[in-house]
C-alpha cells in the first residue's frame, strides 16, 4: 500500500514538474489557448525591420510601415481569432487606411538658370487614397506542446479607392512663358501641355487561399508564428482620367481637356499569392 501511495504521488509530482517546464508556468498559467478564447495579433515584419536596420545604419527604418497603393514596403494588418475548441479557430483579418500627401516646389530666386530651362516654374502636388480589406477564414490547430502547427483557409477581399493627384502651378500658361521655356508639365519637363489633375481608377481585390503554419508559444498566451499561403488572388482596377491644359498656337489661347485611361485587371494562382507573414498574437 504504501508503494502504491509513493507511485502516485511521483506521478503528480513529475505531472507538475511537467505542466510547469512544458504547458503552465511557474505561476499556474496556461501557454495555450482555450476553447472560447478571443486573440488578436499584428504583422511582426514592420517590428522586425525596423529592429533590424537599427544595427545597420539604413534611413528606411520608420517604424510600423504600411502597404499602401500596392507598394512593396511593410505591412501593418488586425488580425483576430476566436477558439471555438482548442483545435479549431475562426480567423479575421482587418485594415483600414486613408491618406494624403502635400508637395510644393519653389523656385529659388537666387538662381542663375535663364528662361528656356523650365527652372522659373513652382508647383504644388495633391495626393489622397484609401484602403479597405477585409478577411476571414477556419483554422485548424495541431500540437500538444508550446510549438504547434496550424492549417486552414480564408478568403479576402479589398478596395483600393481610386487615387487622385492635383497640380497647381505658379507659372501661367500664355504664349510668353511657353515661349521662354518656363511652362513645365508634371514631370519637370519643359513643354505647353501640363496635367492638372489625375484621377486613377479604384481596385477590387479578392483573394481564396490556403495557408499553413507553426506557432511557438513564448509566454502565457503570446505566441510568435510564421504562416505561408497558396491559392487564388484577382484585381480589377476601373479607368481613370487625366486632365490636361495646353497652349493652343493656332487660336492663340488655353485648352483644357479630359481623356480616360484604360482599365486593367491581373490574377495569380501560386504559392505566396498572399505572401508569407510573421505574427505576433496575444490570447485572452
Amino acid at each position: 500500500m504504501k508503494k502504491k501511495v509513493l507511485f502516485v504521488a511521483s506521478l503528480f509530482l513529475a505531472t507538475a514538474m511537467f505542466a510547469q517546464d512544458g504547458l503552465t508556468s511557474k505561476k499556474g498559467e496556461a501557454y495555450l489557448p482555450e476553447a472560447g478564447d478571443w486573440a488578436i495579433g499584428f504583422d511582426a515584419n514592420p517590428f522586425l525591420q525596423y529592429g533590424g536596420q537599427m544595427f545597420n545604419g539604413a534611413t528606411t527604418n520608420s517604424f510600423g510601415g504600411a502597404t499602401w497603393q500596392g507598394n512593396n514596403t511593410a505591412t501593418m494588418a488586425l488580425m483576430g481569432k476566436y477558439y471555438k475548441d482548442e483545435s479549431t479557430a475562426y480567423r479575421l483579418m482587418f485594415r483600414f487606411g486613408m491618406g494624403g500627401d502635400n508637395f510644393t516646389t519653389i523656385q529659388d530666386t537666387s538662381t542663375t538658370s535663364l528662361p528656356g530651362t523650365g527652372a522659373l516654374e513652382n508647383k504644388t502636388t495633391n495626393s489622397n487614397g484609401l484602403a479597405f480589406i477585409v478577411g476571414g477564414g477556419l483554422e485548424k490547430r495541431k500540437g500538444n506542446t508550446r510549438i504547434q502547427g496550424y492549417y486552414g483557409g480564408q478568403i479576402m477581399i479589398g478596395i483600393l479607392g481610386g487615387s487622385s493627384s492635383t497640380y497647381e502651378y505658379g507659372a501661367t500658361m500664355d504664349s510668353t512663358n511657353v515661349a521662354n521655356g518656363i511652362i513645365v508639365d508634371e514631370n519637370g519637363t519643359p513643354g505647353s501641355a501640363r496635367a492638372t489633375e489625375m484621377k486613377n481608377g479604384g481596385t477590387f481585390l479578392i483573394g481564396l487561399n490556403g495557408f499553413i503554419g507553426v506557432e511557438w508559444f513564448i509566454f502565457p498566451k503570446v505566441s510568435v508564428g510564421a504562416e505561408y499561403g497558396w491559392g487564388f488572388s484577382m484585381a480589377s482596377t476601373g479607368e481613370g482620367e487625366t486632365t490636361t491644359e495646353s497652349w493652343n498656337f493656332v487660336d492663340n489661347r488655353m485648352d483644357s481637356y479630359t481623356t480616360k485611361t484604360g482599365s486593367a485587371g491581373s490574377w495569380a494562382f501560386d504559392t505566396g499569392v498572399t505572401g508569407g507573414n510573421i505574427n505576433i498574437l496575444f490570447h485572452f
